[in-house]
């Protein structure tokens, strides 16, 4: 279903652009096809650069597009309109022999534009659902996989039923606890659905696709993390390299900014406007993190905790600081340094993680990678207070790990605009 859906979106930017040419070569060449105009040269040569660099790209983002439940996202579709435009100019300048309309590449740009956004705004009106059958023993994680947009649960099977069972729709996606004890009369239906081109799954991927999520209860050794970040292991560097070269180019708005809010708060409450604090980085390695204060100076006299709603601690201006993660800034500052990176999980105080790393299974897998500023649990989850939302945050963390790309940290940048804005899940 994945492959036929991002088909059938590649299909319709392809018809858009046809589309697009035809509407550029009438606003340009007054005829319906470009290539009945009286031209001093061929076109075809620029209308080949076109299409070619669509397919080339959309090819490309569709390998980058990463897990999850495909959607049509306007992100992947200026990608693709970057990608086939940029390149077939600079192809034709290269081949300056080659017949080149600076007027109909613009029309054919602006026009596909508007085609491409229009059938993805109808798209995402109706997203597709998949319709999945469960055989499990795990109640909790299948009422979660109901609860995620894109799915619908239609039956959960115990999988030591030994009676007999229906025979399921034809669409729908059978997804099988392969940590469950299966009955043999289970065993032989889940066989039978194979041998007749039913779709027989894992049960942990299809969550995982669904929720964005590592179901821990599937985790057993650790490896299944750190294999597939090895995977990965190529795309770091150029990850560090980004990270630096963001920062570098964004210092000019968050260097006077910080002066500004560093001000304030020598203003709103006398004491040094930074807040230091230790915090664990990659590899478990320890390191100063950097914040703007947002509390008082001894809000922490009693030791590390977590903050609360309406916390008595914050001083005036705090919790705005705090809601438009304005109070991170100096972290900029630490992403130079190489002590932590954009996109990554939190990172989360000395104490804390001594506490956590002995009480919850795999949390020393969050170390695996530098901590971000921002991340695919601060975006997707709200602020946890307390060890069991501890646990459903690291859900999210491993996810991120094992399916860590440049399109993820892409997305998690998207919504991180909409957390800043919202000022969602902040304490």
């Amino acid at each position: 279903m994945r492959t036929r859906f991002l088909t059938s979106v590649a299909v319709s930017d392809l018809t858009a652009l046809a589309v697009a040419v035809v509407i550029a070569s009438l606003l340009v060449f007054d005829t319906l096809l470009p290539w009945q105009a009286s031209l001093p040269g061929s076109i075809w040569p620029m209308l080949g650069f076109l299409v070619l660099s669509m397919i080339v790209t959309s090819a490309i983002t569709w390998q980058m597009s990463g897990p999850g439940v495909p959607r049509p996202t306007y992100g992947r579709m200026s990608a693709i309109l970057v990608g086939t435009v940029f390149p077939t100019a600079a192809l034709l300048v290269l081949f300056r022999d080659v017949y080149f309309s600076r007027a109909f590449l613009a029309y054919t740009s602006v026009g596909w534009l508007v085609l491409a956004t229009g059938h993805r705004a109808v798209r995402r009106q109706r997203p597709w659902i998949e319709q999945i059958g469960v055989i499990t023993n795990e109640k909790e994680l299948a009422d979660n996989l109901n609860e995620a947009d894109h799915a619908n649960v239609k039956w959960v099977l115990d999988p030591a039923f030994d009676g007999p069972i229906d025979l399921p729709e034809r669409d729908v996606t059978i997804a099988v606890d392969l940590r469950a004890v299966l009955s043999e009369r289970v065993a032989q239906y889940l066989s039978s659905c194979d041998v007749a081109g039913y779709s027989v799954r894992p049960f942990s991927r299809i969550y995982e696709e669904h929720t964005g999520r590592v179901p821990l209860v599937h985790v057993a050794e650790g490896w299944e993390i750190s294999a597939p970040l090895l995977e990965v292991g190529y795309w770091l560097p150029g990850k560090r390299f980004f990270d630096v070269l963001f920062t570098i180019l964004t210092s000019a708005l968050w260097v006077p900014l910080g002066l500004v809010i560093a001000l304030f708060i020598k203003v709103a409450d006398p004491g040094f406007s930074l807040f230091r604090q230790e915090r664990v980085g990659l590899n478990s390695d320890t390191f100063t993190m950097f914040k703007f204060r947002t509390m008082g100076i001894d809000a922490e006299k009693d030791g590390p905790q977590f903050a609360k709603e309406h916390d008595p601690r914050l001083i005036k201006g705090g919790s705005f600081l705090r809601k438009s993660r304005l109070d991170e800034i100096p972290q900029m500052w630490n992403v130079l340094k190489g002590d932590m990176t954009l996109v990554g999980p939190r990172a989360e105080q000395v104490a804390f993680v001594e506490k956590f790393r002995h009480e919850i299974p795999f949390y020393d897998h969050r170390h695996m990678v530098r901590p971000g500023i921002t991340g695919w649990a601060q975006v997707s989850y709200r602020y946890a207070d307390d060890q069991a939302e501890t646990v459903e945050k690291l859900t999210y963390d491993l996810y991120y790990i094992k399916h860590m790309s440049p399109v993820m940290d892409l997305r998690i940048f998207t919504k991180s605009i909409w957390t800043v804005l919202t000022g969602a899940g902040a304490r």
